[in-house]
C-alpha cells in the first residue's frame, strides 16, 4: 500500500530507527527493495532520480511502482529525489509521487528557504510531503562522473544549527537533510560524522533528520547517527555498484549474446538483494512491519 513519506518517517522518529530510501533506476532495482522489504517486514521507500525521470519516466516509474505496490503487503512510499524546480515537483504530484525533496543546497539561505517555502505551500495543499536540504551534501564520484566534485571539504558546507530554526520556522519543510559528512557517490576516502553536529541540530529542530550519502559509509558510523537522530539514510551507488558487479561477472562468462535478461540479471539480482537487506538490518528497519 502507498503511503506518505510522513508517515514512515513519524514511525522511525519515534522508535528510534532509519529507514534506507533506495533510488531505483529500472525494474530489476524496484523488485528487488520490494522484495527483500516484504521478507524483512520493513517500510519500502522508493526514491526517482531526475536522470532516470526524463521523457516519459516522470509517467512510467511512478506507474510501475504504484502497480507493484499493489501485490505488496509493506508500506511503500514513492519519493521525488533532489528536485530544483517547482516545474518538476508539479509534475511528480502529477504522476503520483507523495513525497518530494527540493534541494535548494547551494542557494544562500534566504533563496533556499523562500523557494523551500513556495514548494511546501503547493505540496501540503496537494497532499505531499515534502524533505529540504539545509548545508549541502556534495558529491564524491558519481554515476556521470562530470558531476564528481574534486578536493572538496565536507567540512566547509556543514549544516549550520543556528540556521536549522530559522529554516523550518520560515518553510514548515516536513524533513530536513543535513550535511554532516557525508557525501554522493563512491567515497575517495573514508568519511568520519561530526556526530557533535548532528547532536546541536537535534537539539533545536524537531523534524525527522535525513543523511544523504549513504553509500560506502561505514555500518557503526551510520548506527551511530541513527542513535542521535537520522531517521532515513539515501542509498543508491552500493546497490548500483552491486548490480554492475553482477552484470560484469555474468556477462563475462557468457558466449551467446541472446541469452534471456532473467539470466543475465541472476548474479546482479542476488548482489542488489545482499546489499538492500543489509542496509535494513544495520538501519533497524528490520520487523517494524
Amino acid at each position: 500500500m502507498l503511503v506518505t513519506m510522513k508517515e514512515m518517517l513519524a514511525d522511525a522518529q519515534m522508535r528510534h530507527y532509519a529507514i534506507p530510501a533506495f533510488d531505483v533506476s529500472n525494474y530489476e532495482m524496484m523488485k528487488a527493495v520490494l522484495d527483500i522489504c516484504e521478507e524483512e517486514r520493513s517500510p519500502a521507500l522508493l526514491m526517482g532520480l531526475g536522470v532516470d525521470l526524463q521523457g516519459k519516466g516522470m509517467d512510467l516509474i511512478p506507474a510501475m511502482i504504484a502497480e507493484a505496490s499493489r501485490f505488496y503487503t509493506i508500506p511503500v512510499c514513492l519519493h521525488l529525489d533532489h528536485a530544483t524546480d517547482l516545474k518538476l515537483i508539479k509534475q511528480a504530484a502529477a504522476a503520483g509521487f507523495s513525497s518530494v525533496m527540493y534541494d535548494g543546497s547551494t542557494l544562500p539561505f534566504e533563496e533556499n528557504a523562500r523557494k523551500t517555502a513556495e514548494v511546501v505551500r503547493y505540496a501540503h495543499a496537494n497532499g505531499l510531503t515534502v524533505e529540504a536540504e539545509l548545508g549541502h551534501v556534495g558529491n564524491a564520484m558519481v554515476g556521470n562522473e562530470k558531476d564528481t566534485v574534486l578536493n572538496e571539504d565536507p567540512e566547509d558546507t556543514l549544516t549550520d544549527p543556528a540556521d536549522v530554526v530559522r529554516f523550518i520556522d520560515q518553510t514548515d519543510v516536513d524533513a530536513l537533510a543535513i550535511a554532516i559528512g557525508t557525501a554522493h557517490g563512491v567515497y575517495k576516502k573514508t568519511p568520519t560524522l561530526r556526530i557533535d553536529r548532528l547532536d546541536e541540530i537535534t537539539a533545536v529542530c524537531d523534524r525527522p533528520l535525513v543523511l544523504h550519502g549513504g553509500s560506502g559509509t561505514p555500518d557503526d558510523q551510520m548506527q551511530t547517527a541513527i542513535l542521535h537522530g537520522i531517521t532515513k539514510i539515501n542509498i543508491y551507488s552500493d546497490v548500483v555498484a552491486a548490480m554492475n558487479a553482477g552484470l560484469k561477472a555474468k556477462l563475462d562468462t557468457i558466449a551467446n549474446p541472446a541469452v534471456w535478461p532473467v539470466f543475465v540479471f541472476e548474479q546482479a539480482r542476488e548482489n542488489m538483494r545482499e546489499v538492500i537487506r543489509c542496509k535494513l538490518r544495520t538501519f533497524g528497519s528490520s520487523g517494524k512491519v
